[in-house]
């Protein structure tokens, strides 16, 4: 078994395909890193902000003083042409998975889906040879030129994808979205949308959502490795995540994943494409100048080196293989962690990073911070928004774990501006979850200051037993988000 597991990994496959995903997850970094600075998201989340929120284990992660940030997101974006160009690819590819994930631990505020699958991408991708073709490197380097590149390296590629694209769909079967939340309350502010938004208005159509959108991934990812059902399963993806752009504005994520969906197409597909296309082009200069439509095809059609030889054993391929078999294993599993938690982790937030958990819930809070001096017995009110960005409040109202981490934020600035020995700072909170009334989260009588920090249960948590209430959809005039 491992014998026949080696000869399907390590036979040679075609190298156009990694070549095209290449080029256009350097473009995409190129346009993420654009609308950054275009919008001047790097001064408002990373510069301007006094206290960002880390993840466990992270907290020495710092941002870079002054306009270091803006220099670290134009680097970004030099590293992200040199991958799209193949120039230098090695070092670019791991010096920006190294950028990139420093810019994505500065702050838990700002945690997207997206940005985590970047990061598994870029790793990935640091040790996929792309650039052997089509590349600045294969152009100065003859000696590193192929058509083709060991079958693993895209093995690897194809079931992380389906691994993200099956969680999208499976994290869905949930009881709130089951009864179409938060789907409809969504939805119900963009019934102003041209054509497509008076059908979201429609209870039968946001049904039809919820559970399309299920079957899409539960069903639809493992047909994209079957021939007869792919470019199906392929077009309902695109139309799918075109709509997610249009009515969540979810940025790079929808093009992202239409790239790495193309992967699953056979590996030489791009020649195959590039050997129509210039038939179509030898048909139509045929037509206009009389000539010979095969000399011209012949021309311009790109050879394809058919190198299926199997690559003699190595000691070092079972090691390959074990490694990359404890990979996909961990990715498949660790996004189930939060079954080891108690209670609903859409409430409490307990094992939600890091697992797809994709646009599953609403959560809209309100929160200030009481501290008191035990000394004394006084008390006085704090507001979040005197420290923090609009966007770090509003995350944070509704995230336990990141309130423990302002609470301690607190302490120490009462301990060094109010001489205070021992502050305690607690947490007047409400959340609502999917349209469900307001409640605490955080038990507004504990002294999260003294809480210490680390990833087994929270034992400050407050339940959330309300049922979800009755929603119909309203019609608005136009949509904003």
């Amino acid at each position: 078994m491992l014998e026949k597991l080696r000869r399907k990994l390590y036979t040679p496959v075609d190298i156009a395909s990694m070549v095209v995903f290449r080029i256009g997850f350097g473009f995409i970094m190129m346009y993420e890193v654009w609308r950054y600075m275009k919008y001047d998201w790097v001064r408002l989340f990373y510069i301007e902000p006094d206290f960002m929120f880390k993840y466990y284990g992270f907290g020495w992660v710092q941002a870079w003083p002054g306009n270091g940030m803006t220099w670290h997101f134009i680097g970004l974006g030099i590293l992200g042409f040199m991958i799209m160009v193949g120039a230098a690819y090695r070092v670019a590819t791991v010096l920006f998975l190294l950028g990139f994930s420093y810019v994505f631990l500065l702050d838990q505020a700002r945690y997207l889906n997206h940005f985590y699958f970047v990061i598994l991408l870029a790793l990935l991708m640091c040790f996929v040879p792309a650039h052997r073709a089509f590349s600045v490197d294969a152009w100065l380097r003859p000696k590193i030129r192929s058509q083709t590149i060991p079958g693993w390296t895209l093995f690897a590629a194809l079931i992380q994808l389906e691994i993200v694209l099956l969680y999208a769909g499976i994290v869905k079967i949930t009881p709130d979205w089951l009864q179409l939340q938060p789907l409809t309350m969504w939805l119900a502010n963009d019934t102003g949308l041209p054509i497509i938004g008076p059908i979201f208005a429609q209870p039968w159509a946001i049904a039809f959502a919820s559970y399309g959108v299920i079957v899409l991934h539960v069903v639809g990812a493992p047909l994209l490795f079957w021939k007869k059902t792919r470019l199906y399963v392929f077009a309902l993806y695109c139309s799918f995540h075109f709509l997610n752009h249009l009515v969540f504005e979810i940025g790079i994520f929808p093009w992202l994943t239409i790239l790495g969906t193309t992967l699953f197409f056979d590996p030489d597909w791009p020649r195959k494409f590039a050997a129509w296309f210039d038939r179509r082009m030898a048909r139509l200069m045929e037509w206009r100048n009389g000539l010979d439509r095969g000399a011209i095809a012949a021309q311009l059609r790109v050879p394809v080196e058919s190198a299926r030889a199997m690559v003699p054993p190595r000691p070092a391929h079972v090691v390959i293989i074990g490694l990359l078999g404890v990979w996909m294993v961990f990715q498949a599993v660790f996004p189930l962690r939060h079954y080891l938690y108690p209670g609903d982790v859409a409430w409490t937030e307990e094992g939600h990073r890091f697992a797809w958990r994709m646009k599953l819930r609403n959560k809209s809070g309100r929160i200030k911070f009481v501290a008191t001096d035990p000394d004394t017995g006084r008390q006085w009110s704090i507001e979040p928004r005197n420290y923090l960005t609009s966007k770090q409040t509003r995350v944070m109202a509704c995230r336990p774990d990141m309130m423990v981490q302002f609470a301690h934020y607190l302490a120490d600035r009462l301990r060094e501006e109010a001489s205070i020995a021992n502050p305690e700072v607690r947490a007047k909170n409400t959340c609502s979850l999917n349209g469900r009334p307001r409640l605490p989260i955080v038990d507004p009588e504990r002294d999260l200051a003294a809480v210490e920090r680390n990833l087994a249960h929270a034992d400050y948590l407050m339940p959330n037993d309300e049922p979800l209430p009755k929603w119909k959809p309203r019609r608005v005039k136009s949509a904003s988000r």
